[in-house]
């Protein structure tokens, strides 16, 4: 899956990509740092069967450490958003088309307050107001573009499925199509939207195939009581504080061998000597963890993961008594899949041969046969079990 990094200039969208995936985004104190769009791996974490089944994972697919699955999911962070996008303005739509293939977007917010919907510094911003400019450029981007197709999506009777085709690297189920047509009272069928109707269908449509998480970064520099003023603010949106700079200096401190962290922790551990001025740092981060519980940023992938894209994680195996797969690695793939997915679906991201012939699958844990329409559940070890060789 992919998720997008969005939001208006300078408020720590690089900071936040680098700190999730190590790459280096270039970083600076300025609009549009960001000129081409960075694409890197973040890792979502989810407990790992292995203690509770007794065994030592060999993972394949992602990490495992101490019992912590460490999944992979990409990751883009695209140039900031202002006011005019869609029309070009700052680095136009060029931007906006790097977001179509998210499935999930977290829009990064100066929880501070100090920089403005341009990216200057100053004081006392709306954050809330960064929100509702980036939703609306969203909504009139893709408005325009369906504006732009009116004629074509005039002549056919199946409005549904010219929306299909016309948004198709969107990715749109037809029930998100249906559901954002109804919600507004436009009609579906020889579709004849005016301005008004195609931004109501887009802002609708975009809510169900895109949903937002909120990072409200700079956390370790905002006033006391901001986050609540902020989510007093927001309807729908899920908020998660967080410092980007801080976990990616944890992060590199890590690599680097002078300390021991792990992302989402709520302490680490100084494996060297450090000067002054580097024990002053860490003290000023030990301090944030002990007071927040974390950095926020691992909360921040997760919430996004498994919370707004409702995602679950199965495993599956060919022995189900070992745990293995054919070359004999134990519990080696973490697969995510939209809950409420079925055994024929897990069986379908296997190999489409081995769903198109499926017989039955078999749970791991107790051993017992499931059908192909068996609902997974978070934490299911399966066994497919397929005509096909």
């Amino acid at each position: 899956m992919m998720l997008g990094l969005i939001g208006a200039p300078n408020k720590g969208k690089s900071t936040i990509f680098s700190a999730m995936t190590l790459l280096s985004a270039e970083i600076a104190d300025y609009p549009f740092t960001t000129i081409n769009p960075n694409i890197g791996v973040a890792y979502a974490t989810s407990k790992c069967p292995e203690k509770e089944l007794g065994v030592k994972c060999n993972p394949r697919n992602s990490l495992c450490v101490d019992g912590t699955r460490r999944i992979p999911v990409n990751v883009v962070d695209v140039a900031g958003l202002i006011p005019g996008a869609h029309l070009g303005k700052g680095m136009g739509t060029q931007f906006l088309n790097d977001l179509i293939n998210a499935d999930i977007l977290i829009q990064v917010v100066d929880i501070s307050g100090e920089t403005d919907a341009y990216g200057k510094s100053g004081k006392g911003f709306s954050q809330a107001e960064d929100i509702r400019m980036v939703e609306e450029e969203l909504s009139n981007w893709l408005s325009a573009i369906i504006e732009k197709n009116m004629a074509s999506l005039s002549r056919e009777k199946d409005g549904i499925g010219a929306l299909m085709k016309l948004l198709s690297g969107f990715g749109p189920a037809e029930d998100q199509l249906r559901e954002s047509a109804e919600e507004n009272g436009i009609t579906a069928t020889n579709i004849f939207w005016n301005h008004e109707s195609a931004y109501r269908f887009s802002r609708s449509f975009l809510a169900r195939n895109k949903p937002v998480v909120i990072a409200a970064n700079k956390f370790d520099k905002a006033e006391k009581g901001a986050l609540g003023r902020l989510t007093d603010q927001l309807s729908g949106y899920p908020v998660i504080a967080c410092s980007g700079a801080i976990e990616l200096a944890l992060r590199k401190a890590e690599k680097a061998g002078s300390i021991a962290y792990f992302p989402g922790s709520s302490n680490f551990t100084t494996k060297e000597n450090m000067n002054e001025d580097q024990q002053r740092a860490l003290s000023y981060m030990a301090a944030y963890l002990k007071n927040n519980g974390s950095t926020g940023i691992q909360e921040l992938l997760n919430a996004a993961v498994f919370n707004t894209s409702r995602q679950i994680v199965v495993y599956p195996v060919e022995n189900e008594n070992k745990y293995t797969d054919g070359s004999g690695k134990i519990l080696p793939d973490a697969i995510l899949l939209k809950e409420g997915s079925t055994a024929l679906d897990l069986a379908g991201r296997i190999h489409t041969e081995i769903a198109a012939k499926m017989l039955y699958a078999i749970d791991a844990r107790n051993k017992m046969r499931i059908g192909k329409d068996y609902v997974l559940k978070d934490g299911d070890v399966i066994k497919i079990v397929s005509a096909a060789k």
